[in-house]
């Protein structure tokens, strides 16, 4: 392996598995180095296409999304690292893939316990062709100043006091991803910080060893000493010893291999990870240490001594003048996101929709601040359309009319036009939606929408004190239908079985109906002019509705008129139609009927 330095300011990665929040924090590292380009070429995301966005600095950029590694890396010749966030399941299989690709020459394997057998196999193609593997079982690595992978050195907040912004002379090499952070900011106390660091997995066989990785150093003209941090179990440290005896490493070395409690025990003990396992006395801490000791490295006696033996090494090589001071510089401010600015009171933004109806944040939705349990157990469809339509739990009588309503008007038979368009369009292949837009799309003041108006007029014409005649000739005057009355089949002699219904209910239970009785005042004046012009079922509705409100006593004047005028009363027929409508698509569906057309002779064809 040996060579030298991985990673430079213009190195670009592969991530494969997208994760948000590792992503983010590798752009975020990028920004507070001054990066120009993002070090996140592509996503691969196997099956998905397409753009995720993130943020660089405050601006807001989009990465592309490949589905494979090949798309991937033909779109981003000059990314030569990949990155592979998969699970240990498929880690071997996609990591093999990367390392057959021409471009990449690094991958890191984030995965805990990927098969043994499938790591060999990893090792020996990337020996062979000279590319190399971090990992499995790590979280990277990092180079100062320049790039890092995933959630290497962790929060920006530790990068900053880790001084990880700007190069340092120190290279790091550690088996433990987590004791790598703890030494990046023993390191940044006592020295001018790491120029690169490593951390090569806490597996039994990792990609590339703590020697592999020193032996580069060796070769960075920048690293002027080098830490390394092994553990107990396995022999990787040996190959380390034996490079320092053959005067393979010209460069201090500071090492301390951790586990030396391991002998307290009485029995063997597994530290974390798969290669921390003492597997007899050579693979003891103390083993290694004394072996790395003999070999030349500074090793101290403790792990609290670490620090002390980092600085005597830095300061002597400063004091020799083969490290001059690094000029310290202020790293940019990464923006906060906006949601931790907010919940830290460093901002206000302001909402972009208001919600006074329904909130799905606690522990169970509420309708108006009614829990849905509450509702679930003492209500019904009425009261679920009282809380979010009117904001108030109605009385028992209301919500039972408008459940009333919904039933009366679920449905009039296939000729109408809302049900006709959802059997044509039904019977053309689309969808449920599509079927039921298409009826909905009908209604309006020729069908169906005519309960808004009629209750608009009425309420109108008998507030100002008007006639019968005076309002059914004032709307004749201006040329507009009075909305309520008149049916196609229904008559004076035929009446609506559903108007009558809404009637006696509303007799039986209401406080006072006088809107609707003045509908009915109208209707015998209509019909002295034309048998059909009966009260019909949306003049019914819109009269016993405007009952309801007024007689409730839980509504304003101006809220009645406000819900008048938004629409709401014609609201109850889309709900309610909308049942037969679905119904009809239902019907058409499962009667698999074809292709609707039109007969010839059902149209009048002239010029």
């Amino acid at each position: 392996m040996a060579t030298g330095q991985l990673f430079s300011h213009t190195t670009q990665a592969l991530f494969y598995n997208y994760k948000q929040l590792p992503i983010q924090r590798m752009l975020d590292f990028d920004f507070l180095c001054g990066r120009e380009t993002p070090s996140v070429a592509g996503i691969i995301n196997p099956g998905a296409e397409g753009f995720q966005k993130l943020f660089f600095g405050q601006e807001e950029i989009a990465i592309p999304v490949h589905a494979t590694i090949e798309a991937a890396c033909a779109a981003h010749p000059t990314a030569d690292v990949f990155i592979n966030f998969a699970s240990f399941r498929s880690a071997a299989a996609s990591s093999m893939s990367a390392l057959k690709q021409p471009t990449i020459r690094v991958v890191a394997i984030i995965a805990e316990g990927v098969p043994e057998s499938d790591t060999k196999q990893l090792i020996a193609y990337a020996r062979a062709n000279n590319k190399v593997v971090i990992g499995p079982a790590t979280v990277g690595g990092i180079q100062a100043g320049a790039f890092k992978i995933g959630d290497t050195a962790g929060t920006i907040d530790n990068i900053i006091q880790c001084k990880l912004y700007r190069p340092g002379s120190v290279g790091f090499v550690s088996k433990s991803g987590g004791m790598s952070n703890e030494l990046y900011n023993t390191i940044a106390r006592v020295t001018d910080g790491i120029y690169e660091g490593i951390a090569i997995g806490g597996d039994v066989f990792p990609g590339s060893t703590l020697s592999d990785h020193v032996l580069r150093f060796n070769n960075i003209p920048q690293v002027k000493m080098i830490v390394v941090l092994g553990e107990l179990g396995g022999r990787d440290e040996y190959s380390l010893v034996e490079a320092l005896k053959q005067g393979k490493v010209t460069k201090p070395v500071v090492a301390w291999v951790s586990g030396t409690c391991a002998r307290l025990f009485k029995s063997e003990v597994q530290f974390g990870h798969a290669g921390a396992k003492s597997g007899g006395e050579l693979e003891s801490a103390q083993a290694k240490n004394q072996a790395l000791r003999e070999a030349g490295a500074v090793v101290p006696t403790s792990y609290e001594v670490l620090e002390s033996a980092i600085k005597e090494t830095f300061d002597k090589l400063v004091g020799d003048g083969k490290i001059s001071p690094v000029k310290e510089i202020k790293p940019p401010q990464i923006p906060d996101d906006l949601s931790i600015a907010i919940k830290s009171g460093k901002v206000r933004a302001p909402t972009h929709i208001i919600s006074t109806i329904s909130d799905d944040r606690g522990e169970e939705p509420c309708y108006a601040g009614v829990p849905m349990s509450s509702i679930v157990e003492k209500g019904s469809v009425g009261d679920v359309i009282s809380l979010l339509w009117f904001k108030r739990s109605l009385p028992r009588y209301c919500t039972q009319f408008i459940e009333i309503c919904i039933m009366l008007c679920a449905d009039h038979g296939p000729c109408v036009s809302g049900a006709h368009n959802a059997i044509v369009t039904a019977r053309a292949g689309k969808d449920l939606v599509s079927s039921l837009v298409s009826g909905l799309l009908t209604i309006g003041p020729r069908f169906g929408g005519a309960i808004d108006d009629a209750a608009r007029y009425f309420k109108d014409a008998y507030d100002r004190g008007l006639t019968p005649y005076e309002f059914v000739e004032g709307m004749k005057k201006k040329g507009i239908r009075v909305p309520g009355i008149g049916h196609r089949i229904k008559s004076r002699d035929n009446r609506d079985k559903r108007v009558e219904l809404l009637q006696r209910f509303a007799r039986t239970h209401f406080p006072s109906v006088k809107y609707m009785e003045y509908a009915v005042q109208v209707e015998t004046y209509t019909l002295s002019k034309a048998n059909n012009l009966v009260l019909n079922v949306d003049g019914a509705i819109g009269s016993l509705f405007l009952d309801l409100l007024a007689g409730s006593g839980m509504f304003s004047k101006q809220e009645i008129d406000e819900i008048v005028e938004i629409g709401y009363l014609n609201g109850l027929f889309v709900l309610a139609r909308s049942i037969g409508l679905i119904g009809h698509s239902f019907d058409q569906k499962r009667l698999k009927q074809p292709l609707y057309r039109h007969p010839w002779e059902d149209v009048l064809y002239t010029k």
